[in-house]
């Protein structure tokens, strides 16, 4: 068991992915800077998905560069831990396709 979650533009390609092992407690924080703790399910994410504006995965972006004190940029990238690269490049990537899109569906797996 695991979380994998995953970002969708409006074609349904895959356009982020994070995976976080069952105990791995940065699941977490991907939930949390989403608003999505209703999704995780515990051992992994509850199967559901929801659709974020732009605005909303602005602060899911802001969210995480409070809780680590980074810019928006990834040119801080190789002082990060793998999981903080990992949710900070979803969030990147999300945000990339609903800047061009309008919004970004999330699963939660």
């Amino acid at each position: 068991m695991g979380h994998d979650i995953s970002g969708y533009n409006k074609a349904g390609e895959e356009i982020a992915y994070a995976r976080f092992s069952m105990g791995n407690y940065n699941a977490i924080l991907l939930y949390s800077f989403f608003d999505a703790n209703d999704y995780n399910a515990g051992v992994s994410g509850s199967g559901d998905s929801s659709t974020y504006s732009i605005q909303q995965i602005e602060m899911a972006l802001n969210s995480y560069n409070h809780l680590f004190d980074k810019s928006d940029s990834l040119s801080d990238n190789d002082s990060l831990n793998w999981d903080q690269k990992q949710i900070l490049n979803f969030i990147l990537n999300c945000l990339a396709t609903a800047q061009k899109e309008g919004s970004v569906r999330v699963f939660f797996g």
